[in-house]
């Protein structure tokens, strides 16, 4: 069953991260639009995990595949352009403020001035959570002040957010951000906790817990992201606007280690670290205004999410049991 009706031509930017290649995959097998992929394939993390998202794109006929950074590319004519690519990582932003701010900031004005010159009206673009940083009130609502921020990859996401709005506003460009929660799930990065801990975990490995498990995270499941993304596709969301996809249920590190404990049937072995610079103790979502002009509703709880993410981790042998 077709999800669109009208054939268009999307251009999505990280389209071999983890997001982007899950966006990529639904549109190709759900659609007849025609995908323009660009990555440039950085070694942030392992890169053979790109390069096989990369070879579940190339099967599709209506895909095409362009190895390049965003500042050496000339889009192209397109409908849509989905910006999800992005240098992530908190703690290598502490020390690396100016590779952040190229990749991140710079990039993204890039892509809006060569949308602004070709009359591309309709650009979706990554946030995160990260810029509510030390926030005290929760849930995390789009309209708090965003000013206690703990890592350059936070003022990117915040200074992006700024150039949305200013090429909204100004230029009348159709560009709605998106702050993600801690999403997981299938091809995601393995630099990140649920990967870490699921495979770990159940090879009978340590892991690092820093601090007490007091500190509190909204993880998303994959999917939901998806649903939320492709609501804005379809038509939905307001120009200029910025909207949380989150689960809307935090929860502790401590409960999070018992989760996989109990998905992976394994007990952990854990090794207790002092909190990093950087961390923030909560992120939440508020989804009132997602649910009221998306009708962004995330189905998949922690649980069954990480049972999903697990399965797929023994299946494509990112886990040795």
């Amino acid at each position: 069953m077709k999800t669109f009706i009208k054939i268009m031509k999307f251009l999505i930017t990280g389209c071999c991260g983890f997001i982007g290649t899950n966006l990529s995959l639904h549109l190709l097998k759900n659609t007849e639009h025609e995908i323009i992929g660009i990555d440039n394939l950085l070694g942030n993390y392992n890169v053979k995990y790109k390069e096989q998202n990369l070879q579940e794109l190339l099967e599709f006929d209506n895909f095409t595949f362009h190895k390049i950074s965003i500042l050496d590319f000339v889009i192209p004519k397109v409908d849509k352009v989905i910006h999800l690519a992005a240098i992530p990582g908190v703690r290598r932003s502490l020390k690396e403020p100016i590779f952040y701010l190229k990749n991140n900031v710079e990039s993204f004005i890039y892509l809006l001035e060569q949308c602004k010159e070709k009359v591309i009206k309709d650009i979706i673009y990554a946030s995160s959570s990260s810029v509510y940083g030390d926030n005290k009130k929760t849930p995390f609502e789009e309209s708090d002040e965003i000013n206690k921020l703990r890592s350059s990859y936070a003022c990117s996401k915040k200074c992006m957010e700024v150039y949305g709005k200013y090429y909204s506003d100004v230029f009348n460009l159709n560009v709605i951000g998106l702050r993600f929660f801690t999403v997981y799930g299938e091809r995601g990065r393995p630099d990140m906790a649920p990967y870490i801990f699921l495979k770990n975990i159940s090879e009978s490995k340590e892991i690092l817990q820093f601090g007490n498990g007091s500190t509190m995270r909204d993880y998303t499941y994959i999917e939901d992201i998806i649903q939320g993304i492709v609501s804005i596709i379809n038509g939905k969301g307001k120009q200029g606007e910025i909207y949380n996809l989150g689960n809307n249920k935090p929860i502790s590190l401590k409960d999070f280690i018992k989760i996989i404990e109990k998905v992976t049937n394994k007990k952990s072995i854990k090794v207790i670290k002092e909190i990093q610079q950087g961390d923030v103790k909560v992120t939440y979502a508020d989804l009132k205004k997602s649910k009221r002009d998306l009708s962004y509703e995330p189905k998949i709880s922690l649980e069954e999410g990480l049972e999903k993410t697990f399965v797929w981790m023994k299946k494509t042998k990112r886990i040795t049991l």
